[in-house]
């Protein structure tokens, strides 16, 4: 009897001393586990108004709807850390951007804007989020020349982008290959996206397009271009001059990156 008593202490003894020895590594684990990385890029901005309404500006709207989705990000989420590429009406051209992505090792790259359309096309409206790709048919390659258009403000940007000329469709094949590697989950978060704008905020959803845009090629993660809406439709600019609207919009943008990430940790 005294023996097995005996036992029991030794056992206990040992299980206290593993508890003491292993359990500051495992909180040491657990406090290293690393953020997951959201860039957010509002378009345009400074110099770059980008398109035109009546009453606003691609920058301001993209700048204010970005903002709140960091905020609903680092609010809502823990295991997030938000990196903006502007927090103010500054200009930075597509590489800076880009390069603030990368040297961050960024999980996702969301760049968010607002669409126009050219003269008589002003019933056009809803949202719209674009993947790297070369289906650069009809409108989705206005899109990606006028998004693209901004590198043109500098004045050496042959040598900046690598001779890049965002009016030529040949860099279709260059930026097929780059991004290829993260297709699948750009696609999928911009599905997210396009459902949240969709179901939960209301609004009409034109769908997920690809297109050759600059600043989703080069940068080396999931990325995607969000189109919050149309400021050449005067009912959809006055939304989106609503901060109402830009609520549900940043918060559709919010839902749809918590689900994203979700997916992923639920995958490992």
């Amino acid at each position: 009897m005294r023996t097995k008593v005996k036992n029991n202490r030794v056992v206990l003894l040992v299980l206290f001393f593993a508890l003491i020895v292993f359990a500051p590594y495992q909180g040491v684990s657990q406090a290293a586990k690393p953020k997951f990385k959201v860039v957010i890029d509002p378009g345009h901005g400074g110099k770059d108004s980008g398109t035109r309404g009546k009453n606003l500006l691609e920058k301001d709207v993209a700048l204010a709807v970005s903002l709140k989705v960091g905020k609903y990000l680092n609010e809502l989420l823990d295991n997030v850390e938000v990196i903006y590429t502007r927090k103010t009406d500054d200009y930075s051209h597509p590489k800076v951007r880009a390069i603030i992505a990368n040297d961050a090792n960024a999980d996702l790259f969301v760049s968010i804007h607002a669409n126009a359309m050219p003269p008589g096309n002003e019933d056009v409206y809803g949202t719209e989020t674009f993947v790297m790709g070369v289906k650069n048919e009809g409108r989705n390659f206005e899109v990606a020349k006028r998004e693209n258009s901004v590198i043109l403000l500098e004045e050496d940007y042959k040598e900046k982008y690598q001779g890049f000329d965002p009016t030529s469709p040949e860099v279709n094949i260059a930026f097929s290959i780059m991004q290829e590697a993260y297709q699948e989950n750009s696609i999928l978060l911009a599905q997210n996206v396009e459902d949240q704008f969709s179901k939960r905020a209301g609004r009409k959803s034109r769908g997920v397009k690809q297109s050759s845009l600059w600043v989703l090629w080069n940068t080396s993660m999931p990325s995607v271009l969000i189109e919050l809406g149309y400021l050449t439709n005067l009912k959809e600019e006055r939304e989106l001059g609503s901060a109402e609207v830009q609520d549900y919009l940043a918060s559709a943008i919010y839902r749809a990156i918590r689900d994203y990430i979700n997916y992923l940790e639920s995958t490992r």
